[in-house]
């Protein structure tokens, strides 16, 4: 066993970011002992301000009194320092694809789909039109294939993780349709696999009906003339 494996973990974070519920995976899939702390991210204590003052946002992970942010980063930062269960090849082309591809998923699949809840009318069209076409990307790379690096849940997968249980709650708040099974049978099946895996389903997930609550708030928030920023955006 890696020395460093008994120090201590902390994670930062907030009940239904998508971004924290990945290092959430993460540390399951490595068997990780870790400190789960809550913030309240429209109400934030001095804590979180002190661990990410670059950007004040969740997740943040602190490892042996050592803060880190930025969820992809921390999932790359778990597989190194904890070596059983790996999350990424050791070969560099095939490592490099799973960034190019986690990045698609954050920039284009998460943002197109979060723009469809919180927009309304042509905007809205336009972000469901762009959110279809980017999961059209998605499923030509799932074709044949269990998960996204195969037999096993690995980087992409956690990152991709949040349109197999939120992105159903997005399309019940905004009254649309994305992830048609029909048209996308290959995420449909992968997002049972990744639901139905051991790691995930028992690990906490956010109850529907409190997300739909929390979302249907957002949306109407969002849809307001003003705004202020939160801090659970893309991190």
């Amino acid at each position: 066993m890696d020395k460093r494996d008994d120090q201590s973990v902390k994670l930062v974070g907030f009940w239904i970011s998508p971004f924290v519920h990945r290092v959430r995976w993460a540390l399951k899939l490595k068997g990780i002992q870790y400190e789960y702390i809550e913030e309240d991210i429209f109400n934030k204590t001095p804590l979180l301000s002190q661990l990410n003052p670059l950007y004040g946002k969740v997740p943040v992970l602190v490892h042996d009194g050592k803060p880190l942010c930025d969820s992809s980063i921390i999932l790359e930062y778990i597989d190194q320092i904890w070596k059983p269960n790996p999350l990424l090849s050791d070969d560099p082309y095939e490592r490099a694809q799973a960034h190019l591809w986690a990045r698609f998923v954050d920039e284009k699949v998460l943002e197109s789909g979060w723009l469809a809840v919180r927009s309304e009318g042509e905007r809205q069209e336009r972000a469901m039109k762009e959110a279809i076409e980017n999961l059209e990307k998605v499923e030509e790379k799932l074709k044949g294939k269990r998960f996204f690096g195969g037999d096993r849940i690995g980087h992409v997968d956690l990152i991709m993780g949040f349109v197999s249980y939120m992105l159903p709650v997005w399309e019940e708040v905004a009254g649309v349709k994305i992830l048609d099974p029909s048209k996308f049978p290959a995420l449909a099946a992968w997002s049972s696999n990744f639901l139905n895996h051991e790691a995930i389903k028992s690990e906490y997930l956010p109850p529907r009906a409190e997300s739909v609550a929390y979302f249907q708030w957002r949306r109407e928030e969002s849809l307001r003339p003003s705004l202020v920023s939160s801090g659970d955006g893309k991190n």
